[in-house]
Order: C-alpha cells, then sequence, then structure tokens
C-alpha cells in the first residue's frame, strides 16, 4: 500500500510528477553543503526546537553551551536570542510544526533546508530573493518580522 501513496500522480496538464514523499526524499539535503556560521545556526535551531518538543530545559542549556564553544562567535548569547526568536516567529506563522532533525544528524529535514536557505540569502544580502523566500515559508502577516528576525541573524 506505501507504494501507491508513493507513486507518480498525475498533474492537471498530464504531466506526471512526483508525490510529496517522493519529491522530499529525492531532494539531497545535507549539512556539508553549508558554512560554518550556517552548521552553527543550524545546531541552535535543533536545540531549540528539541526544547520546544519536549520542554526539556537541557535543551536550552546545549544551545548556549554549543554556541559558547562554537568557533569565531563573539556573543554567543545574542546568537542563541537570535535563533530563538526567528524559531519563535516561524512557529506562530505557520499551520504545522517546524520539523527539526536531531542536532547530530547530518541530513536536513525540509524545513530546515529552507531556513538554511533563508540564511544564507540573507547573509548573501539578497533582499528581494529574501523577501520572496520568506513569503513561501511564512503565513501572511508575519512576512516583515521573520525578515527582520532573519536578516539580524545573518548579522550576527
Amino acid at each position: 500500500m506505501m507504494q501507491d501513496a508513493c507513486d507518480s500522480v498525475a498533474s492537471d496538464a498530464g504531466q506526471s510528477q512526483l508525490c510529496p514523499l517522493q519529491a522530499a526524499l529525492a531532494a539531497p539535503r545535507s549539512v556539508e553543503s553549508y558554512d560554518d556560521f550556517c552548521r552553527i545556526a543550524l545546531s541552535l535551531f535543533r536545540f531549540i526546537g528539541a526544547a520546544y518538543a519536549t520542554g526539556a530545559s537541557d535543551c536550552w542549556e546545549a544551545a548556549y553551551r554549543f554556541a559558547d564553544e562554537a568557533p569565531g562567535i563573539a556573543d554567543s548569547p545574542l546568537l542563541v536570542a537570535r535563533a530563538a526568536a526567528l524559531v519563535r516567529i516561524l512557529r506562530g506563522g505557520r499551520p504545522c510544526e517546524l520539523c527539526f532533525m536531531p542536532p547530530s544528524c547530518r541530513r536536513l529535514s525540509k524545513d530546515e533546508a529552507e531556513l538554511m536557505r533563508l540564511l544564507a540569502v540573507a547573509r548573501n544580502k539578497q533582499p528581494g530573493e529574501l523577501a520572496s523566500i520568506v513569503c513561501q515559508f511564512v503565513g501572511s502577516g508575519k512576512e516583515d518580522v521573520a525578515t527582520q528576525a532573519v536578516n539580524a541573524l545573518a548579522c550576527c
């Protein structure tokens, strides 16, 4: 039955396209394709996501400890705060929860890949493209605040 759920589906134009599960699995997403700053931010997102998912304060402590130990980070509490602010904004502007992988995982969830894309575009100072991506990722009404949060994190 799982095979049936993941077979190609016909679009309205009669062309075959992958079902959402196949499309998600087909896109290679790995942490190795990002720079050190983005990998640090990803780990923080994951610790923060785990804190929201479990309610465990140990996850917050792990995020701060990780940021303190990360090379090249001058203000680790500010970095954690900005990452947490972005996660909080995104959680409030979406109809479903963000999906985070465990901190040690080398692959990215679809949401993590989008977060990394947002961060990379913000760090490359491409405001028009950033606004477009934010609109796709966040619900209506949260675009401006999410864009400001991404830019603030990218400047850390």
